[in-house]
């Protein structure tokens, strides 16, 4: 059980790399400085679970499989749609098995499980994941967007357009009709411009 422990162990420090992993794509849209994908699978959990919960899908399950679904980045990195038509895909599935290759079994096939569900997109829950990876990308461009990130527009766009979720869609609808600051406003009571 230590060497397996230890395997754990190995995979903590390596995912821990995901938290300097820059988002490539938003490069091209003159972003100099870029979310992590770690900072993208935060939120993309937290969002999941939200679509999940209004969707009448398991939140807690969609979070888990959103918190998992770019944990490959740490052996491919994030590779953007324009590297895609260059490059061959790796398979998300076997660089998760071999990730996990010398954990627990358990903790392992999890894992695996985890990723293969996220792929095959067919459960409500990975389905809502899907959807929360979408949604997050294009909050994160609103956001470029309202710094001056002009080119940003292009990742909004595609991301709204691939959506499929009502609830999805309709939050992408009220984050269009507001700015990255109207939480704080509410929370101030001022009136929105």
């Amino acid at each position: 059980m230590a060497e397996e422990l230890a395997q754990v162990a190995r995979f903590l420090y390596e995912a821990g790399t995901l938290k300097q992993s820059k988002r490539t794509g938003w490069w091209m849209a003159g972003v100099r400085d870029p979310e992590s994908v770690a900072e993208h699978a935060w939120r993309t959990s937290l969002i999941a679970s939200i679509i999940a919960k209004l969707e009448g899908a398991d939140p807690a399950r969609a979070a888990f499989l959103a918190v998992w679904h770019d944990s490959q980045e740490t052996r491919t990195g994030d590779v953007n749609h324009l590297a895609k038509k260059y490059a061959d895909e790796a398979d998300p599935q076997a660089v998760t098995a071999d990730q996990v290759t010398g954990m627990p079994e358990s903790l392992a096939s999890t894992v695996r499980d985890l990723i293969a569900e996220y792929e095959a997109r067919e459960s409500p829950e990975a389905i809502c994941a899907r959807d929360a990876d979408k949604l997050e990308c294009m909050l994160q461009g609103i956001e470029y967007k309202s710094q001056g990130y002009e080119l940003a527009q292009r990742w909004i766009d595609n991301s709204r357009s691939r959506l499929t979720t009502k609830t999805a869609i309709e939050l992408a609808d009220q984050l269009l009709s507001m700015g990255p600051l109207e939480w704080l406003r509410a929370v101030m009571g001022e009136r929105p411009d």
